[in-house]
């Protein structure tokens, strides 16, 4: 390639020749950065119909009980990683090739825009590196003056460091009266064990919050030069369950004195005894979240494990609940709303708006049904009126609702009846529109009162972690595991809803217990509580 006029020779036979040779490369340049130009192009259209996929399929992941759907989300997410992987590699390659092409005349291809890059959080410890220019100044004696600076920040990782923490124990002896004296053994959450209440929260956080199961966090240990078998990490699950166990049933507690709670449940395989094989066992989630009407109790949710999906589980679980509970159509539900005994019944349903627009949704997505989009068009109108209130007294919202859903949903159900009546029970669509009018009632419930929701949302969320982290460590070993389960989904999630760094919160709680926390006290240690403690630290610390 000719960089510089001065290094061109004096025979036009040879310019001639170098002219040739250097419209011949740029020639070859321009098809190369034109096949690179034309895969990045599709590369880009795959992208966005995975995108798409993956959007549509998220929509859905919650309204169905399919293992089928995980897997299908889970294998999109990869290939799109690897489609904006390819796309970014053939932008560099395509910066690479125009950079080093020389024909000027030729147009810049278009770049991608780049992706809006949020500011570095302030609260992350800063490494300073100033760079000094070189100094090509002429001046004899150059006067310098500093005018301003540029800074780039760019983000670093530090690998994590496991440390030993040693505790000394002099022993010291009284001549005069040969007494000795030492202090005592410090208190560890397991006995003459070696593991802190830091390390114990990580483990838990790693394989219930991210999906490690111990096999690997036992390899991922080795690497750093420590070798810790995934035996003795189970051996630390379980005294770490122990410890946590009464302060999830606290939770619980919270949950269930609760004027409204949110329910789902959600499969997991279970290692079968004996068979070789596993078997599908529950895990239900209860939540209660009173921010979107301003209520004062705290978020929570708690979590129950039983080995099959009947009836009796949640009836078990809600025995001594009164008050409103918002569902999906699980029939499990169906006799908590019956009165028994010529006693009303105990337990009012809330049903899930959410779910019925999806059966619309999918009508819809798959046949482009005017009824469809209609149906959704007028679901759409009562979630615009939802967005508004969110955040508002009780008092407000039933007054709102009241002025103006209660009229849309009326018109809706008059529209839903005659579509109804012309379509077949069989179709998808009548199927859809039935789902609905079967529970009208209970779907129009949360107008009667402003502390109820629409949908059942916050319930689904609290499963959402369950769905993604269980596809990792595959099953659990034993009934016993899903409740050890249980204890740590109800307080990782409970601390998550608090705005806490559960594993930070767990390093503490398990820390605090071990040092000899009164039992009486627990309640000190629930996520909001604490919180509020550590809150009243912080000015204290400052001030310090």
């Amino acid at each position: 390639m000719i960089r510089d006029t001065g290094d061109l020779p004096d025979d036009v036979t040879t310019l001639q020749a170098l002219l040739l040779a250097e419209r011949a490369r740029t020639a070859r340049v321009s098809e190369e950065l034109a096949a690179i130009r034309a895969e990045t192009a599709s590369y880009k259209a795959q992208i966005e119909h995975l995108k798409a996929q993956l959007a549509r399929l998220r929509r859905s992941q919650f309204g169905r009980s399919s293992e089928k759907l995980d897997q299908q989300i889970a294998q999109l997410e990869l290939v799109l990683e690897d489609r904006e992987e390819s796309a970014a590699q053939d932008e560099a390659k395509d910066a690479a090739a125009e950079e080093s092409s020389s024909d000027q005349t030729q147009p810049a291809a278009k770049r991608r825009k780049p992706a809006v890059r949020q500011p570095l959080p302030e609260h992350l410890p800063r490494e300073t590196v100033e760079l000094e220019p070189k100094i090509t100044c002429t001046c004899w004696q150059p006067e310098l003056t500093r005018i301003g600076e540029d800074v780039t920040e760019v983000l670093e990782t530090i690998p994590a460091q496991l440390k030993v923490i040693r505790y000394v124990r002099p022993k010291l002896a009284c001549r005069a009266c040969q007494a000795v004296f030492q202090a005592p053994s410090p208190d560890l959450p397991i006995s003459k064990g070696r593991p802190g209440p830091g390390l114990i929260a990580q483990v838990i956080m790693s394989k219930y919050g991210d999906g490690l199961p111990l096999y690997r966090q036992s390899e991922i240990f080795a690497r750093q030069g420590l070798a810790i078998d995934r035996q003795v990490l189970a051996d630390w699950m379980g005294h770490a369950a122990w410890w946590l166990a009464g302060l999830a049933e606290l939770i619980g507690g919270h949950v269930m004195t609760s004027p409204a709670i949110h329910s789902d449940d959600t499969p997991i395989q279970v290692l079968a005894p004996g068979l070789g094989r596993t078997r599908t066992g529950r895990l239900w989630a209860y939540v209660v979240d009173e921010r979107p009407w301003a209520g004062k109790r705290a978020p929570a949710a708690c979590y129950r494990y039983s080995p099959d999906r009947k009836g009796e589980r949640p009836r078990h679980h809600l025995a001594a609940y009164e008050g409103f509970l918002h569902t999906d159509a699980y029939s499990g539900y169906e006799s908590l709303y019956r009165s028994h005994d010529g006693k009303a019944p105990a337990i009012t349903q809330v049903a899930c708006m959410a779910h019925a627009r999806r059966y619309f949704f999918d009508v819809y997505d798959a046949t482009k049904s005017p009824v469809a989009e209609e149906a959704l068009r007028r679901i759409q109108e009562l979630y615009a009126i939802e967005a508004e209130i969110n955040g508002k007294p009780a008092h407000v919202r039933h007054a709102v609702r009241q002025r103006r859903a209660v009229s849309v949903l009326a018109a809706f159900k008059s529209w839903a009846e005659v579509e109804r009546r012309r379509l077949s029970s069989k179709t998808t669509l009548g199927r859809a529109l039935q789902y609905s009018l079967s529970r009208w009632e209970a779907l129009t419930r949360y107008t009667t009162d402003g502390r109820l929701a629409i949908d059942n949302n916050p319930a689904e969320r609290a499963i959402r972690g369950i769905a993604m982290t269980r596809k990792n460590y595959l099953f659990l070993g034993s009934d016993e595991g899903g409740r050890r389960a249980a204890i740590f989904y109800t307080v990782i999630a409970t601390a998550k809803l608090n705005g806490l760094d559960p594993q930070a919160y767990m390093a503490d709680v398990i820390n605090r217990m071990a040092k000899g926390h009164l039992v009486n006290r627990l309640a000190e240690l629930l996520p909001w509580n604490w919180k509020a403690t550590q809150s009243a630290k912080q000015p204290q610390q400052h001030a310090a």
